[in-house]
């Protein structure tokens, strides 16, 4: 992932924002040492921010799209309000065992199920309203789960979309990942459903409110 910002910034932020807890720490580096494109991990700053948003929002079900090795589902995790639970959904094998040994190693077992499958059947199957919504899964796939996912959401609820920046990628759109975020910038934009806000952190976090 190619950094958006000044030489020193991300470092700097990284620096002044409060640390993770030491399982998140942990996991990270055995992410980092393990697992082939260790750079999709979500990380202290954007981790740090769903916790935040998690805490404010107090969602009772949160759904992910993309749990990888379970670092943004932790974050989550630790803001939930009592009752709280989050369905976070996997593809790969290998980040799904990873992930489910950090979530039962850690103090919020109960409070996760990791669903092995693709994300829209998981989704088409959910019967509660999706309070909150962390997407960052095949980028082809993203307009998909934002409709799938708005159907379910009561106004007010969350949807934090990863990667929508693209490492400036989608400031000149040349591969259908390219592409398929740009439109998608597009259409939330103009989409009379939502308020959005795109903002610079990291890859590019997009945060969209059902009205």
């Amino acid at each position: 992932m190619k950094s958006l910002l000044l030489d020193g910034i991300e470092t700097y932020a990284f620096d002044k924002t409060r640390a993770e807890p030491e399982y998140l720490a942990r996991l990270a580096e055995q992410t980092q040492a393990e697992m082939d494109f260790p750079q999709m991990l979500t990380g202290r700053l954007e981790g740090r921010l769903l916790k935040l948003l998690v805490q404010m929002c107090r969602p009772q079900f949160v759904l992910e799209v993309g749990t990888f090795t379970g670092y943004s589902a932790l974050s989550m995790a630790e803001g939930l309000p009592d009752g709280g639970r989050i369905v976070t959904c996997e593809m790969n094998p290998k980040a799904r065992a990873v992930a489910q040994a950090a979530f039962t190693a850690s103090p919020f077992a109960d409070r996760i199920e990791l669903r092995f499958g693709p994300a829209l059947d998981t989704i088409s199957m959910v019967d509660e309203p999706i309070d909150f919504a962390f997407v960052d899964a095949d980028k082809g796939n993203y307009t998909n789960y934002y409709e799938a996912i708005l159907q379910r959401m009561p106004p007010g609820g969350v949807i934090a979309f990863d990667n929508m920046l693209w490492s400036g990628a989608v400031l000149d759109p040349k591969t259908d990942d390219d592409r398929a975020l740009a439109e998608l910038n597009n259409t939330l934009a103009r989409d009379d459903r939502v308020e959005n806000v795109l903002l610079t952190v990291r890859d590019g976090v997009q945060l969209v409110v059902k009205k």
